[in-house]
């Protein structure tokens, strides 16, 4: 799509020996204790499709058995995909990337996502945020699986016009930290809005991989949030799911 670029990448890559039971000669690409934790939620989701009938229970089934054989061979195709690879140490998170050209001024852009409680308007998966000063607010999200999440969230370096940056505060629901940079698109096509979100998933990498099965996966979201975001700023409305549109 032009005007938007898109990568996912670890983020934490650091070395350290080999893995407790990493086959030899095998393409493993999975890390022991995400392994391990593979083979747990695997197991679980396994059993629990045995036991339901119907399009659901076995959805059940396959994502356990799924979880089960990259337990079990430490190998994940979407780790291949995504050129990531955990056997050589435990990542710590994620760190996401995501960016798309607004044709409108920085000014206008900033100003309206610095009023923090906007962001709702075209952010899918927040259902509210509150703020408290202007350095200190409350966030409230959607989770996986129709749960929430919380987090306070405090500004930690802002130009005007320019840069917003945050992390969350102890005790959140998930850590993260990130910031969002307006700068002048070449060619004077409007600006460039560009996201970058640091984050530890619920449940590690292996929740981070359930909750992209259910839509629920921050780079998902932060995606189709900037697609609203150059619609709202651009066209001043948001198709929602139900059809209707708001302004």
């Amino acid at each position: 799509m032009p005007g938007q670029s898109v990568s996912v990448i670890p983020f934490d890559d650091r070395e350290s020996g080999p893995n407790y039971g990493r086959p030899i000669g095998e393409n493993v690409n999975v890390g022991s204790n995400e392994r391990m934790a593979s083979m747990l939620a695997g197991g679980g989701l396994l059993a629990a499709g045995l036991l339901r009938r119907g399009i659901f229970g076995l959805t059940l089934s396959g994502v356990g058995a799924g979880l089960l054989y990259r337990g079990i061979t430490g190998h994940c195709t979407v780790y291949d995909a995504m050129s990531y690879d955990t056997a050589a140490g435990e990542g710590k998170g994620l760190h996401v990337v995501k960016s798309m050209t607004i044709d409108k001024p920085a000014a206008e852009l900033y100003t309206f996502w610095r009023n923090f409680e906007n962001l709702p308007a075209f952010m899918d998966h927040l259902k509210e945020v509150r703020t408290f000063d202007t350095n200190r607010s409350h966030w409230v999200a959607k989770g996986p699986m129709n749960t929430s999440v919380e987090w306070d969230a405090e500004i930690i370096n802002e130009r005007e016009n320019e840069l917003i940056s945050w992390r969350s505060l102890p005790d959140a629901d998930v850590q993260n930290m990130g910031s969002v940079n307006f700068r002048p698109a070449p060619g004077g096509r409007g600006t460039e809005v560009k996201v970058t979100l640091q984050y530890e998933p619920p449940g590690g990498m292996v929740g981070a991989q359930i909750a992209r099965l259910f839509g629920e996966e921050p780079s998902m979201q932060i995606e189709d949030d900037l697609r609203r975001f150059k619609r709202l700023m651009e066209t001043g409305e948001i198709v929602t799911t139900e059809g209707q549109s708001r302004g």
